[in-house]
């Protein structure tokens, strides 16, 4: 009588998605088979209702807001968010996670699972998404290859020795999930080494429903501190001076600048 071998155990798979901005209208079709397939879906949304509508898609899914408490340390949150997801995974489950804009983009969580999944010899990938910083080119008519961008993250300019490029333009995230004034006015006070209290800044936040507008909200400097921040604020910094060309490249031989940058690069210059 042969011997059958027993049925091999269920492989765990992970898939962090881009659910995009804007409710439903930015989802791609990949990362919607994704969410349709799953076992479980944990999901992390800007908007309470971005994370119904996506219940819609596929009911067995789990908010991962109930992680974040007031006092609790943001990277301990962050451990739990994966750690469950992880869990999941190791039980042979087809699991996403499903976060708001791009999964790769300002987000410790995707990256940090799908890390732990391969080491443990998980299949784990990502599909991209619509970020806030897509929206916010298009709503305030950016283009990041005219001067350049730099992004930082709010907390590690306050914490880290960071050299900030004042010729760029910068998109600057709020890191504090309920920020005091305090709070904000070291930020301020941060900036102001390097761009006048009279610098305009401008406070982004992408639409989530297509019925809302944008947030565009652009005021000096010196009254940030006194504005309403939150996670998923960016504070875009223009530029406070125009790009310096090196010695070889001076104004008296600006033919050598027009001839090799990009016409729109060439007209930022002195």
């Amino acid at each position: 009588m042969p011997i059958h071998p027993p049925p091999t155990a269920p492989r765990g798979q992970l898939a962090c998605v881009g659910l995009g901005m804007m409710l439903g209208a930015h989802l791609t079709p990949r990362a919607r088979g994704w969410i349709e397939a799953a076992d479980v879906v944990f999901v992390a949304a800007s908007d309470a209702l971005v994370e119904q509508w996506v219940a819609t898609v596929n009911a067995r899914t789990v908010s991962l807001q109930g992680f974040y408490a007031e006092g609790k340390p943001r990277q301990r949150t962050y451990r739990d968010m994966a750690d469950a997801m992880l869990r999941e995974v190791r039980a042979g489950r087809r699991v996403v996670g499903a976060f708001y804009g791009h999964p790769g983009v300002f987000a410790q969580v995707p990256h940090a699972a799908i890390a732990q999944a391969r080491d443990e010899g998980f299949e784990a990938v990502m599909e991209a998404g619509i970020s806030a910083e897509d929206c916010l080119y298009a709503d305030l008519g950016i283009d990041p290859g005219r001067v350049g961008c730099a992004h930082y993250e709010a907390s590690q300019l306050l914490f880290y020795r960071r050299v900030i490029d004042t010729s760029a333009a910068g998109d600057r995230t709020y890191a504090v999930r309920a920020s005091t004034v305090e709070q904000r006015q070291r930020l301020v006070d941060r900036l102001r080494r390097d761009y006048p209290a009279d610098h305009p800044v401008t406070i982004y936040e992408a639409a989530t429903l297509p019925i809302a507008a944008p947030r565009i909200e652009t005021l000096p400097l010196r009254d940030l501190a006194h504005a309403a921040l939150h996670m998923h604020s960016t504070l875009v910094v223009p530029p406070a001076r125009a790009l310096e060309p090196e010695p070889e490249h001076a104004p008296g031989n600006r033919a050598s600048i027009t001839a090799t940058c990009p016409e729109t690069d060439a007209r930022a210059l002195p």
